[in-house]
């Protein structure tokens, strides 16, 4: 009967500054969408104000649309990003 009490707790040790820098650096693109995603929105709010004669609804669609868009474009960066590391730039052996 083998038990395996060799289990690293370093990653409970972090506090969650240094691991959401830790995180960031492994996947830079994530923080990058989360922050365009809140610029857009609170642009958009901004926005709300003056938004003419357009209804609220039609405002609302685009801003969703424009947010996720961002989103959906730091994630395929990131995909490619992360491709890139592990076929291209990874050494050869």
């Amino acid at each position: 009967m083998s038990s395996n009490t060799d289990v690293s707790l370093s990653s409970y040790d972090e506090d969650q500054g240094s691991k959401l820098i830790r995180k960031a650096k492994e996947a830079p693109f994530v923080p990058l969408g989360m922050a365009g995603f809140a610029a857009i929105v609170a642009y958009g709010l901004y926005k709300l104000k003056s938004r003419g004669n357009t209804k609220m609804s039609i405002h609302l669609i685009h801003m969703r649309v424009a947010a996720q868009g961002f989103v959906v474009g730091a994630m395929t960066l990131g995909m490619g990003y992360s491709m890139y590391q592990e076929f291209w730039a990874k050494p050869k052996p």
